[in-house]
């Protein structure tokens, strides 16, 4: 291996492997060159002013844009695939622009940013020099002015703070689904897959006297927590670690999980791919055992993979009466983020037509309480 790398550890959340074959680069180089080595698998390790390597990896994206083959597919899953398969090229090359961090997470280059706070909170305490892909390096410098800043949610009335690598409620119909349904009981409720715990919140917002909030990852944990007691709801909602369900049963059991049965291509992406729908179908199949007599689960979903052709309709409905379901109501929201509306989507045809709801379900049969 090329030595520039000596002594520094690599970093990076997608899981992508240490470079090979690594140049020093500066402001001298130009965006086909850097465009040219980086697709061929060369690493560049940025020595110039920062603000340059920026620009520089804009120049790169552009490049990747223009590389793409934009030939229609036959069916809209292999659209999805193609556009799955663009995303990870652009990643790939996009991700082979490397800036140093030193001890302390201070970037040494010229007009470089202060980003040890951000890179605190993403990777914890320094633990000696480091390199890092300016791409996620600036997406964690973005998600550190997130959480500073916070999300207005205007069903829960507060922002929701959300922390690096874990899903941030921007698109409101979810929660507005959740905020207008009417509650079975006030008594106990179980969110599961919490996230940032802005669901959890709302319910104890709307009077729901006990909250349990489960999720299996250490950051939505730590996020969760962290929502929770700025919103002041510490007293009503617990927290804790779970694969799915807390011990015990609850009159009503939420959950959100991801919409995507696909495969994701880093750990970021957990909240949004769930591989052969195996968080929905665990929901689903655990479900009955947690309801309460007379309780519902809320399953918040959009039909995204159905337009997609990843998921039927009636694959859904089976799951739901395999596990010994049934659905009682459903309510309906349109979409309303700006992708809907972006014809130059390659998607665009599936988000237009999405549509996400609130499934309630009752046990078929009644399970004898234990």
């Amino acid at each position: 291996m090329n030595d520039v790398l000596a002594g520094a550890r690599w970093r990076s959340e997608s899981g992508a492997p240490r470079p090979d074959r690594v140049e020093i680069a500066d402001d001298r180089m130009t965006a086909d060159v850097a465009f040219r080595l980086a697709s061929g698998g060369t690493a560049l390790v940025w020595r110039g002013d920062f603000v340059n390597a920026r620009q520089l990896l804009s120049a790169m994206g552009r490049r990747v844009e223009r590389s793409r083959r934009r030939v229609p597919l036959a069916s809209t899953v292999d659209e999805f695939r193609r556009h799955r398969q663009a995303r990870a090229r652009r990643a790939r090359i996009l991700g082979m622009l490397l800036v140093p961090l030193e001890d302390g997470y201070e970037v040494p280059l010229r007009r470089a940013p202060d980003v040890r706070d951000a890179c605190r909170e993403a990777y914890g305490e320094s633990d000696g020099p480091s390199v890092v892909a300016l791409r996620e390096l600036l997406g964690v410098v973005g998600a550190h002015e997130w959480r500073r800043k916070g999300v207005d949610v205007p069903a829960l009335g507060a922002k929701i703070h959300p922390h690096y690598g874990v899903f941030s409620p921007v698109r409101g119909e979810y929660v507005d689904l959740v905020a207008g349904a009417a509650l079975p009981s006030a008594e106990l409720a179980f969110d599961i897959g919490t996230g940032s715990g802005v669901l959890a919140a709302l319910l104890a917002r709307r009077g729901v006297a006990k909250v349990v909030a489960t999720d299996a990852d250490d950051r939505a944990l730590a996020c969760a927590r962290d929502n929770i007691g700025r919103l002041g709801c510490a007293d009503t909602v617990e927290v804790v670690r779970a694969d799915l369900f807390p011990p015990g049963r609850a009159p009503l059991v939420v959950c959100n999980p991801p919409w995507v049965p696909a495969k994701p291509s880093s750990p970021l992406e957990h909240a949004v791919y769930d591989p052969g729908s195996r968080m929905l179908r665990g929901f689903l199949g655990g479900l009955p055992a947690h309801l309460a007599d007379g309780g519902e689960g809320w399953l918040v979903l959009s039909d995204f993979a159905e337009h997609l052709g990843l998921r039927t309709r009636d694959e859904l409905l089976g799951w739901i009466d395999a596990a010994g379901l049934v659905v009682l109501d459903r309510a309906d929201i349109a979409p309303r983020h700006p992708k809907a509306a972006d014809r130059d989507d390659p998607l665009h045809h599936a988000r237009a037509a999405e549509t996400t709801s609130l499934w309630r379900l009752g046990r078929a049969d009644p399970v004898p309480q234990r």
